[in-house]
């Protein structure tokens, strides 16, 4: 996260407005299932297209669907199946917070992301 003294909300929506891509990346992070947590002994992990999650908060809640696409710049998530109806009809992707979702099952294509979590204890 972007480190501030401040405790002024203007100032802590600057600093996330502000802040350069590899901070904004951190701002992506999403706790980990249960299971998942028992298995790579992290409570947190950045999320990436392709996993799977479930969410916690909002009109959808419960609701469990594949990452389509991650907006780094807007430290949002598109998730497969949620959505909103605009005023003529038409369904368009919501986009959610990574805050607000949690991971049920994790992309390991990328061979450096399973490394990384080193494949268990």
């Amino acid at each position: 996260m972007v480190r501030i003294e401040s405790h002024q909300p203007r100032k802590q929506r600057k600093a996330r407005y502000i802040a350069s891509s590899h901070e904004k990346s951190k701002f992506l992070n999403a706790p980990l299932s249960s299971d998942l947590k028992e298995k790579y002994g992290k409570k947190t992990l950045r999320v990436v297209k392709g996993d799977t999650v479930k969410l916690t908060r909002g009109d959808n809640t419960g609701q469990e669907g594949i990452v389509d696409a991650v907006n780094t710049g807007r430290a949002k998530l598109v998730v497969h199946g949620v959505s909103s109806t605009k005023a003529d009809g038409t369904e368009v992707p919501r986009m959610v917070d990574a805050s607000k979702v949690q991971i049920t099952k994790l992309n390991l294509k990328d061979n450096r992301r399973e490394e990384k979590l080193g494949g268990g204890k």
